[in-house]
């Protein structure tokens, strides 16, 4: 059954009651490479639960990591297969630092399908808050391979002018083999990232990392080094995927503060076996 997104954008908004434990954020932050070397003062912060930090993209796992990309899924009007589906880019907004435990509800609903011609792009948007008030927001964009067509919006284009110059700082986070696995306990069970078979379907050569594994390494990459480790600084972060990373790999991360703006770091991830090739772009966290 093709997408309808008429009926997508016209679907009752979901709410469901989410909460979490510093069990969750410790995994979260493990699946990320955190604690390398567990006894560093600045990877305690993510490790230890007697000096816990919450690094903010746990945001896209807290309640049981339903990804926008499984989620939309379960929207009326869009019954497609997961093999077409691709995660294209995540923008999170912090309302306030994220508590070490918490109780809250998420309420999501579709809120732009756009029609990219051999393609559809839905727009997923999250807002949580607990009963002292909002927390944060994410929005997930969903690429669903064969699904355009349908004579809808394009939409506007997420990609923006890439930063010049020499970056300010360049940083190697290596990739470790059974990663993607281990990203997966965090709730995201797609078998895209652990399956071959289903890999090979979706038109890749083995299990890719998950998406937002790479953009919650690429965030803690910019809050140890730009950001004093300190994670409440982080006021939004907004990446686009450019490509895929796979277990084993290198990612290089590069960040340039944002030059006559205060507040801005922009960052692109590559993959460093794969000649440079692009994993996220259009790149920004957003700080105080």
């Amino acid at each position: 059954m093709p997408l309808d997104a008429a009926r997508a954008l016209a679907a009752a908004p979901r709410t469901r009651e989410i909460a979490w434990t510093a069990k969750d954020v410790q995994l979260y932050h493990l699946a990320l490479g955190a604690g390398a070397p567990p006894t560093d003062p600045g990877e305690l912060r993510y490790t230890l639960e007697t000096r816990l930090h919450v690094l903010p993209g746990f945001a896209t796992v807290a309640g049981g990591g339903e990804p926008g990309v499984i989620a939309a899924l379960s929207v009326p009007g869009v019954d497609v297969d997961l093999a077409h589906v691709l995660h294209a880019g995540q923008d999170l907004t912090v309302h306030r630092p994220l508590p070490v435990t918490g109780r809250a509800v998420a309420t999501s609903r579709i809120t732009a399908a756009y029609d990219k011609g051999r393609a559809a792009l839905l727009v997923l948007r999250t807002d949580v808050a607990d009963a002292e008030g909002p927390l944060w927001t994410d929005e997930a964009r969903v690429h669903v391979r064969g699904e355009g067509g349908w004579g809808g919006e394009r939409g506007p284009s997420a990609r923006i002018e890439p930063p010049s110059g020499t970056p300010d700082v360049t940083v190697d986070r290596p990739v470790r083999e059974d990663q993607a696995l281990l990203y997966r306990l965090t709730g995201d069970l797609n078998p895209l990232h652990a399956d071959p078979e289903f890999a090979a379907r979706a038109g890749f050569e083995r299990p890719v990392l998950h998406g937002l594994c790479t953009y919650g390494m690429t965030l803690k990459a910019v809050v140890d080094t730009l950001l004093d480790g300190d994670v409440t600084r982080v006021r939004a972060y907004t990446t686009r995927f450019a490509g895929v990373a796979y277990p084993g790999e290198t990612l290089r991360v590069r960040m340039w503060r944002a030059r006559g703006a205060e507040g801005a770091v922009r960052v692109t991830v590559s993959a460093v076996e794969r000649a440079e090739a692009p994993v996220l772009a259009d790149t920004t966290v957003t700080h105080s």
